[in-house]
């Protein structure tokens, strides 16, 4: 006979790049121990590798490759509260004193930071923009690799960045993805580009939206201070 199979609760979640609902379950033993010997292992792809396995299984009729990286970050931190509890402590190196903190943070406090001046459309021209698409998972893994060999010039980043993220480029009634054109085509493209362009397509990449959690506590000498974390760094916590 064989043991009964326990069935897990399914909740909901809206996901902060599209407003759309999603479903997921929380993590098994199992996909806890992979996502626990990534994080140990330090190294970005198989870190990468564990989240689209664990997330690919936890979430229901969503493709993990799709979703923006802030997504990423939300949903993972929602599917760790329902597995364990809403809290995290971790330790922080005060810049000042140099000691050690050890904060608690409670999940239900991170939220999305957005800013008012981000746009996902692009006017290039009067006839002429770019429909922008937020970084994937496997994009991030990209960048990570990038900056570790340091092989690549910040003028092939910024290319690489802009082929990955140009999502549509409508003209008129004409639309135009990269996907339907060669590397050559893409890049030639890109290159010819003015500095106006760039600057408008800089400013959609700094301002996505990020996760933020800001944390208060009181160093050694008794002063207040306040710890905050933004961006990458809260991808796999």
């Amino acid at each position: 006979m064989a043991l009964p199979k326990i069935d897990l609760p399914l909740f909901e979640l809206v996901l902060p790049s599209t407003g759309k609902k999603i479903k997921y379950r929380p993590f098994t033993v199992k996909e806890e121990k992979i996502l626990l010997i990534a994080q140990e292992s330090k190294d970005v792809k198989q870190v990468v590798l564990a989240i689209k396995q664990v997330l690919g299984n936890c979430m229901q009729d969503v493709d993990v490759e799709t979703l923006a990286i802030f997504d990423l970050q939300y949903v993972l931190l929602n599917i760790r509260a329902k597995s364990v509890n809403d809290e995290i402590t971790f330790g922080v190196k005060d810049p000042d004193t140099g000691e050690k903190v050890e904060l608690t943070i409670n999940i239900n406090d991170v939220e999305i930071k957005r800013f008012d001046e981000h746009n996902k459309v692009i006017k290039v021209t009067d006839d002429i923009v770019f429909q922008m698409k937020y970084p994937s998972i496997s994009y991030l893994e990209t960048l990570k690799q990038d900056d570790e060999d340091g092989e690549k010039a910040d003028s092939e980043s910024i290319t690489s960045m802009m082929r990955e993220c140009i999502g549509v480029i409508a003209q008129g009634d004409q639309v135009f993805k990269f996907e339907d054109f060669t590397e050559k085509e893409v890049n030639d493209f890109i290159e010819s580009l003015s500095s106006d362009i760039v600057m408008k397509i800089k400013k959609f990449f700094d301002t996505i939206p990020v996760m933020r959690y800001e944390k208060k506590y009181i160093d050694k000498t008794g002063k207040e201070k306040t710890f905050v974390a933004q961006g990458m760094e809260t991808f796999f916590i």
